[in-house]
């Protein structure tokens, strides 16, 4: 019994082929609906040649990701950072602008669970990165997407640390190109890319309609005026708003999750 076919037209139907041909019954369909959302990763990069994109921040109840002056350490409870980890665990590659890179420095690796590290991916359109932030600093892989290299001793020296410059298309707002990063991440095998901020990341995603799944941590606080996970999108009247096609959710310690499906 199959749940569903690979897709993958390299494959498709093949293998159910090959057993029918040697006189074995091969029904398939069988609980399809939840076998595609066990591997809803690799579907939807089968299907699209993109890769699923995971949005992921942890945010106060009244919607802020850091407090006026970008202090967001920890928003989150210490289970709900643990939860976190895992997502990164999980996916492919991590992706982060540079605006997140320059307040947080982060080093976007698995640390509080057990798992791989995933590639690092920094949009940066005009290499602004300070070559001793930790994500070019440690062993790990780390890619630097950018619009502009005029820097050229500035690229040199991010590659001798063992890290990759790419340059792609720049889009209509002076930045990379979102869809045309993806569809180059795609071929070279990335099929998941986490997203953790910031903002200007978050929003144009999902005006572009790149997002996949969103991952909202909520936590029992309130900052007052801060930083908003979330920016314009445009959106004048509650019906136009993005709303998910599947919602759960859950608590972990003190911080509720909504695990959003688009």
């Amino acid at each position: 019994m199959i749940g569903a076919l690979d897709t993958n037209p390299l494959v498709n139907g093949k293998g159910a082929q090959i057993l029918r041909d040697h006189g074995v019954e091969v029904v398939t369909g069988i609980l399809e609906q939840e076998a595609r959302e066990l591997n809803e990763v690799y579907f939807y990069y089968i299907r699209t040649g993109l890769p699923f994109i995971t949005i992921k921040y942890a945010q106060s109840l009244d919607g802020r990701i850091a407090t006026s002056r970008g202090d967001s350490r920890w928003i989150s409870s210490e289970k709900g950072r643990r939860f976190a980890h895992r997502l990164r665990a999980q996916h492919d590659a991590i992706m982060v602008g540079i605006g997140t890179v320059l307040a947080d420095d982060p080093l976007l690796t698995v640390r509080l669970v057990k798992g791989r590290n995933p590639l690092r991916i920094c949009l940066d359109s005009h290499l602004r990165i300070p070559l001793n932030s930790q994500v070019l600093s440690d062993d790990g892989k780390t890619l630097i997407a950018i619009i502009d290299a005029h820097d050229i001793k500035k690229v040199e020296a991010i590659q001798r640390q063992g890290k990759e410059v790419l340059m792609v298309q720049e889009g209509a707002n002076g930045r990379v190109e979102l869809r045309s990063l993806m569809k180059v991440l795609a071929e070279r095998g990335i099929s998941s890319i986490l997203v953790e901020g910031g903002t200007e990341v978050i929003t144009a995603l999902l005006k572009e309609g790149l997002a996949n799944r969103m991952v909202v941590i909520t936590a029992p606080l309130i900052l007052g005026k801060g930083v908003e996970g979330i920016g314009d999108l445009g959106i004048i009247d509650v019906g136009r708003a993005i709303r998910p096609s599947s919602r759960k959710v859950k608590r972990i310690g003190e911080d509720i999750v909504f695990d959003l499906r688009f």
